[in-house]
């Protein structure tokens, strides 16, 4: 009698199961377990103000209520001793009345919750093929749901893609490397051993949060700024699958659910913040910055204070990283956005470019080259006229540089009509900055395309006006003469300075020279 009383008191998923000699069960993964490991100090996907939010933490306990029903199929004992867990398939869907799909789905949510160890491909490869099953056949479920989707149902959705999805991040272990010489375009991207569940559960996350039975007013309950911040963390992923999975999922969160979209955006920018002025390490900044892509696109006018903000604090110092190559594209796209809604920004984005524009890495400065051709499209007279002078200073020695790719790209900056128009109407200023790199080049560059381009660019300036481009020629040739008497009146000073050493050598006295005498060689 008291072993019946015993056998209807509920049991804890997360306890072991023993086997008769006292090891642990087959498969060792549970809700618990889970769910403890996601609350690890030092994981990389863990957070410290977790107990701070109740939305994911009331999903995590919500097997109290609902979780009962999944413990008579895990906790079986064979001939009254206990024996290996069995992980049985559920009936589909279509197997049972309407009326219990809804019970049907909380049990296999809860059947779910058991994440199995992939670094071993041979273990448990009934149970993780029976999960993958499940896992597609709530899916389509989720698809095709009829009706909104009750409190109950979303406690327990959003507890399996907890413990399924925010766990430590999967790391590949690596040779100790200098940063210098770190390349992340080089390195080969790591794939999840544990993708073959995991992109089903992002699925089935995306189309959750798609669905039109998903009440956004009842959902934002359990999908909070907890829930969302997890979700962050794993963009750190090394995986590129998932990376794109979490973009799209976090993208449609920040459609649906309108009261976290300043969150959000705040999130993201403490994640750049970090990385720009702490780690300079961050596998999601291009996802990232392509979800942002689409958020400035959606700017109202006037922009506000707080976006012009997130131009000058985040977007610009992003070209400061040594990585910027693996997310440059993304981050030009932005950088234009801003200025094709607000056209007074010009200015400060381009000074913003030659504040960290790059000195020694020749393929950086290549892409700088792209970027400011797209900025300056978008640019309108007043605000070019505003930087001009610095912007050609910098542009002037990239005509000049010794990499043809950078003297190349910087010479196709007349490809573009809208910018050679802008060069045409400021000429004034700009040809006497820059006509010095021409003649330059056209006398001792070493690279044959670059003095043709060179030419070309010299004859579209002498065609549009002839008396200025003579009057710069005129002045290069003063400056140079001139260059070449003060190089002549250095090296005579030097020659005197020699003279007069080798007279006091003998009594190794200190030869004092006064400026005029280093000034006028002729002297004495």
């Amino acid at each position: 009698m008291i072993k019946n009383i015993l056998n209807k008191l509920p049991r804890k998923q997360g306890k072991l199961v023993e086997n008769r000699d006292g090891r642990s069960s087959t498969f060792s993964s549970n809700v618990s377990t889970a769910s403890r490991n996601n609350n690890t100090p030092g994981s990389r996907s863990g957070n410290s103000n977790a107990g701070s939010h109740s939305g994911i933490n009331s999903t995590l306990n919500s097997s109290v209520n609902h979780g009962n029903k999944l413990p008579h199929i895990l906790n079986m004992k064979e001939n009254g001793n206990t024996g290996v867990l069995p992980y049985e398939l559920l009936p589909s869907f279509k197997d049972v009345p309407n009326v219990e799909k809804q019970n049907l789905l909380i049990e296999k949510l809860n059947l779910c919750c058991v994440v199995f160890d992939f670094t071993d491909p041979t273990k448990n490869l009934k149970e993780k093929d029976i999960k993958r099953q499940t896992l597609e056949d709530i899916v389509d479920y989720i698809t095709s749901a009829k009706g909104k989707f009750p409190e109950t149902v979303m406690q327990e959705i959003v507890r399996m893609v907890s413990i399924n999805l925010f766990r430590t991040l999967y790391t590949q272990p690596r040779e100790k490397k200098v940063l210098e010489a770190f390349n992340l375009e080089e390195d080969e991207p790591l794939m999840d051993p544990a993708w073959s569940h995991l992109q089903i559960v992002h699925e089935f996350l995306l189309r959750f949060v798609a669905s039109p039975e998903t009440d956004a007013k009842l959902a934002k309950r359990y999908i909070d700024h907890f829930f969302v911040l997890r979700l962050l963390d794993l963009f750190d992923s090394e995986d590129p699958r998932e990376r794109e999975y979490l973009k799209t999922v976090l993208h449609r969160i920040y459609g649906k659910f309108m009261v976290h979209r300043p969150f959000i955006r705040k999130a993201i920018n403490n994640i750049f913040y970090r990385f720009i002025f702490e780690t300079e390490k961050h596998n999601g900044i291009a996802e990232l910055l392509e979800i942002l892509g689409s958020i400035i696109n959606g700017f109202a006018l006037p922009l506000k204070e707080e976006h012009k903000l997130f131009l000058v604090r985040v977007l610009i110092p992003l070209h400061k990283p040594k990585c910027v190559p693996t997310y440059h594209q993304q981050l030009s796209y932005c950088i234009t956005l801003f200025v094709e809604k607000d056209c007074k920004l010009a200015d400060t984005v381009i000074r913003g470019l030659l504040k960290y524009w790059p000195i020694t890495n020749s393929s950086k400065e290549v892409m700088f080259l792209g970027e400011l051709e797209e900025v300056l499209e978008a640019t309108q007279p007043p605000e070019f006229q505003r930087c001009m002078v610095p912007l050609f200073r910098q542009i002037c020695h990239c005509l000049c540089s010794s990499h043809f790719q950078v003297a190349e790209r910087a010479f196709f900056l007349w490809n573009n009509d809208h910018i050679e128009n802008l060069i045409k109407q400021n000429r004034e200023v700009i040809l006497p900055i820059i006509f010095p790199a021409f003649e330059k080049n056209a006398r001792n560059h070493w690279n044959q395309a670059v003095k043709s381009l060179t030419l070309n660019v010299q004859k579209i300036f002498s065609d549009t006006d002839p008396e200025l481009f003579e009057e710069c020629l005129l002045k290069y040739q003063e400056d140079e003469a001139q260059e070449e008497e003060i190089k002549i009146q250095r090296e005579a000073a030097w020659k005197h300075l020699e003279d007069i050493a080798a007279v006091k050598v003998s009594i190794n006295k200190p030869v004092l020279v006064s400026h005029r005498i280093s000034t006028n060689p002729l002297s004495g």
